[in-house]
């Protein structure tokens, strides 16, 4: 029997897969390289240039945790955030860090788990947690982290995958996985789930986000379905009747 735990399972998994890094055709960590992910990380997410207010945080501290290559934090830095990024994952500062250095941003960078964060209480204005807690070995430590570092009145920015969501049905239907699916933890919550877990915080607003757009990562005969048929049938439908599908869900929540 394996004596490693989950939670150094789940390092030892992220030190070696980095989000969207089949994307790009530049040398890992090269500038072309960052310019990349940064392109394609807000076309699939383009709603977070209209929910989060990157700009907004000039002066203040911001956490990001799980910040792999700091493609957020990035934006909260540009913006005149104190950033400071955490992730469980060596890898994943080292590609933060060359970031920063490149995009000659100021940021604060170290290996931590975000369900043990190395901040006394109270230390930062947002913590910002997008696509960790559903990958976390104890979702509910992590949260409880999260708001543990938040200043009275803080925000924090959580995202997990919603289980009642139009791409989950459709990667059983089409039999295609999930990204990242094969990590050691992979949890996907309802929206009542998600607002139980959230339950210690002050106030929590829930916004249904991630709606289909064409993808650059399936080929083949399912790939093109997805892209020239599904795609565009989808999101001709009324937004008020399919808005509660959206494969992710983010929480904006005060303490």
């Amino acid at each position: 029997m394996s004596t490693v735990s989950l939670s150094e399972r789940v390092r030892a998994y992220w030190d070696h897969h980095i989000h969207d890094l089949e994307i790009t055709r530049h040398p890992v960590g090269s500038a072309g390289f960052f310019e990349d992910l940064d392109q394609y990380h807000f076309e699939k997410l383009h709603h977070l240039l209209r929910l989060v207010d990157f700009d907004g945080y000039r002066g203040r501290r911001v956490l990001e945790i799980g910040c792999g290559a700091a493609v957020d934090l990035a934006r909260f830095a540009r913006g005149g955030a104190v950033a400071t990024g955490v992730d469980l994952a060596p890898s994943a500062i080292a590609l933060a860090r060359q970031n920063f250095r490149l995009q000659a941003l100021k940021g604060t960078f170290s290996v931590a788990d975000g369900e043990a964060l190395p901040f006394p209480d109270g230390t930062f204005d947002l913590v910002y947690a997008h696509g960790v807690v559903q990958y976390t070995a104890d979702d509910r430590r992590l949260v409880e982290e999260c708001r543990r570092v938040l200043k009275p009145g803080g925000e924090a920015i959580f995202q997990v995958y919603n289980r009642i969501s139009w791409l989950n049905a459709l990667s059983r239907v089409m039999k295609v996985g999930l990204e990242h699916e094969d990590a050691p933890v992979l949890k996907k919550y309802s929206a009542g789930e998600f607002r139980r877990l959230l339950a210690g915080f002050h106030d929590v607003r829930l916004v249904p986000e991630r709606f289909p757009v064409v993808s650059r990562l399936h080929g083949g005969w399912k790939g093109a379905v997805y892209n020239k048929l599904f795609v565009g049938t989808f999101n001709a439908l009324p937004r008020s009747l399919v808005r509660r599908f959206g494969w992710h869900l983010l929480a904006f929540c005060r303490k």
